[in-house]
């Protein structure tokens, strides 16, 4: 009943409302479209970082290679959606000139914090501003930073960010991110990464997956460069849990 009270008062009109009980109910809403978003797993591995998403399609005649939800921002840097992927578009393109101007100035890869913090700034500057409404979208930002690490990021839309070592958003969230926690472990390598985090969806989402539906890349950190794994590897690893 509370909500729709509020509603009722208009405190849900404007971004720049709070709520009696010290709420902006605005960023409220673009943390729940992020929830309805299609499910999106980083995973920090020992060999490197890897990306895992549902691309969900929502029409059997799409063409899925058409359908982007993994986005590459520099070589070392790769990123992930859930919510409004439209709204992800902005930020990438935001992150990939960064990166571009970056690398231009200073002849040197950009770091992962400084594409996240400016990411971060500009989610949080639509949470106080007149005429704006939030990102209804949230980021894993992972990569090889500059000191060889592996490491992986979050950002939602109220502008936070925390650095994880396995994060979920989307759909089935919270029973993908019970899994994690029981079986993540630091030694994983990439391709075990790959086979949790497909298991984990398998178990989770209630429509039956296919390699056309994932999408997941990597980035090695002995390389540092940006890899797509191949959709022959993934439908392999779905095929030996869907039999199980």
């Amino acid at each position: 009943m509370q909500p729709m009270q509020h509603q009722m008062m208009g405190y849900d009109r404007a971004i720049t409302m709070f709520s009696p009980d010290g709420r902006l109910l605005q960023v409220e809403y673009a943390k729940k479209t992020v929830r309805q978003g299609s499910t999106a797993i980083g995973v920090v591995c020992k060999d490197g970082v890897l990306l895992v998403a549902d691309k969900r399609l929502p029409d059997k005649l799409i063409v899925s290679e058409s359908v982007e939800k993994i986005f590459q921002i520099d070589d070392h840097l790769v990123a992930t959606a859930a919510g409004i992927i439209s709204d992800a578009q902005v930020l990438i393109e935001r992150a990939q000139i960064k990166a571009q101007q970056h690398k231009v100035t200073y002849d040197t890869p950009i770091d992962i914090i400084t594409v996240v913090r400016d990411i971060a700034s500009l989610k949080q500057l639509c949470t106080q501003s007149g005429g704006l409404r939030p990102f209804g979208v949230s980021l894993l930002i992972a990569g090889i930073d500059t000191d060889g690490k592996p490491k992986l990021y979050e950002t939602d839309p109220t502008g936070i960010y925390f650095q994880y070592k396995a994060k979920v958003i989307g759909e089935g969230e919270p029973e993908i991110e019970q899994i994690l926690y029981k079986e993540y472990k630091e030694d994983l390598s990439i391709d075990d990464a790959l086979n949790l985090t497909i298991k984990a969806m398998i178990k989770t989402l209630k429509e039956k997956l296919s390699d056309s539906r994932i999408d997941a890349a990597y980035i090695d950190a002995k390389t540092k460069k940006y890899q797509k794994v191949d959709r022959a590897k993934i439908g392999k690893v779905i095929s030996s849990h869907q039999k199980k």
